[in-house]
């Protein structure tokens, strides 16, 4: 956690979080709340009959452990179940409860969402829970909730009514809060296409086994470019967060700085709050000290030293194109002339290989050929520039989204091969 993180007061938190959610519509105006159990075991929590759009610091209600309440407002009707959580689990410090649409999905479908469609998912979320219906407010509701946190489960679905998350921190309870409604939403999508293909227990585990730790180095003073670089790739990363491109937990970009050098998003960063500083710098293979770069880092490596062109890459988890990343079917890119442009014939490559053979990635990916479906781990895009790259992402996403949108409506109808050359022909070079 950056210091200035441990700084912010649990008011402001709150605050912020809350914002975030409403944001991205992931709960309603009168739906949801979120508390932090701070160390002299107050709580603080959103209050009761507030409008969640325009929450002010000043509107979050503390409720000491003598049950003495402190602020403008009541606290929330939900403050039983808070605190039944935090008294089954002396761990968590934090709770958030919304209804966001795919988990109120699976809520009113008693369909709880694998989160073993993705490793990076299972890692953040593991396994859910589930909760049996009772009255909201109520104090059965509490102990159908914190029986369920109580044997180890850190998000817990509602029967017909929503979802619960905690974590040691409100930061990571928001992170597993997105990560699963995001898997949640990629079910949905994936649905639609066909069978869902879930990981093994051993395949979760071959990022931790087969990736090893970077040795690290003193990089070189910064150069100008490298500057530059850092903060355009910085601003295209928070806008892919705020476009759904990417999630809190992942997505991965990277840029070349010279033919030794390339930066790389960090492990462990809210990818809305990343900052130039916070980027690492991969210099003849070597990463910069006191920093931890992407699991991706030796993939992206491998590329950029096969293919010279590729000034760009990133790895990204959108819901649409993420769906076909976890079924069979494939991305078909001859949809309009655009998707074609920039996506070419799209490659799948299996699972796995990014982890235990990233040479074997570089080569199938080229500028040619530059995108690909990673089985049950999103999209990979090259591009000639970071703007290149993230256009191109954008473009995966909205024909992933066309397609899957289309087959609702009847058969896809590819652009024909005449059509494809005469593109090709019109557009090369």
């Amino acid at each position: 956690m950056r210091r200035d993180e441990s700084l912010v007061h649990p008011r402001d938190e709150l605050m912020q979080t809350m914002e975030r959610i409403y944001r991205y519509r992931m709960t309603t105006t009168s739906g949801g709340n979120l508390s932090i159990r701070d160390d002299e075991g107050d709580i603080w929590i959103t209050p009761a009959r507030i409008d969640k759009g325009r929450l002010q610091r000043e509107d979050i209600v503390c409720v000491s452990p003598d049950d003495y309440v402190s602020g403008r407002h009541g606290p929330s009707s939900e403050l039983p179940f808070h605190r039944a959580i935090y008294e089954a689990r002396s761990d968590l410090k934090a709770v958030v409860h919304a209804h966001p649409v795919a988990l109120v999905a699976c809520s009113i479908a008693r369909t709880i969402p694998d989160t073993r469609l993705f490793h990076r998912a299972w890692m953040v979320c593991g396994e859910v829970g589930f909760a049996d219906y009772a009255l909201p407010g109520s104090g059965q509701l509490g102990k159908n909730i914190a029986a369920v946190f109580a044997r180890g489960a850190n998000c817990v679905l509602l029967e017909n009514h929503g979802v619960v998350v905690a974590g040691e921190s409100l930061k990571e309870a928001f992170a597993r809060f997105e990560t699963l409604e995001f898997t949640a939403k990629t079910l949905v999508k994936a649905k639609i296409l066909g069978n869902v293909r879930a990981l093994s227990d051993k395949q979760i585990r071959l990022p931790l086994e087969l990736i090893p730790e970077m040795p690290t180095c003193s990089p070189p003073p910064p150069s100008t470019l490298e500057k530059e670089l850092r903060q355009s790739l910085c601003e295209f990363v928070r806008r892919g967060y705020r476009q759904r491109l990417m999630i809190s937990t992942e997505g991965t970009f990277s840029a070349r700085v010279d033919e030794r050098s390339f930066l790389m998003t960090p492990a462990g960063i809210d990818r809305s709050q990343i900052r130039p500083s916070d980027l690492v710098l991969i210099h003849d293979g070597h990463a910069e000290d006191g920093k931890t770069p992407s699991r991706a880092t030796r993939v992206h490596q491998a590329i950029y030293e096969q293919h010279p062109g590729v000034q760009a890459i990133t790895n990204a988890y959108s819901v649409n194109a993420s769906a076909f990343s976890v079924t069979s079917l494939p991305v078909e890119s001859r949809t309009i002339p655009e998707s074609y442009l920039f996506l070419r014939d799209v490659q799948h490559i299996p699972y796995g290989v990014q982890f235990h053979d990233p040479e074997q990635v570089a080569a199938i990916i080229s500028p040619e050929q530059p995108s690909a479906i990673l089985q049950n781990d999103g999209v990979l895009v090259v591009g000639t520039s970071v703007l290149d790259a993230f256009d191109r992402l954008e473009v995966f996403e909205s024909t992933a989204e066309a397609i899957i949108n289309a087959r609702l409506l009847g058969d896809v109808a590819p652009m024909s091969d005449e059509v494809i050359d005469e593109l090709v022909q019109a557009f090369s070079g």
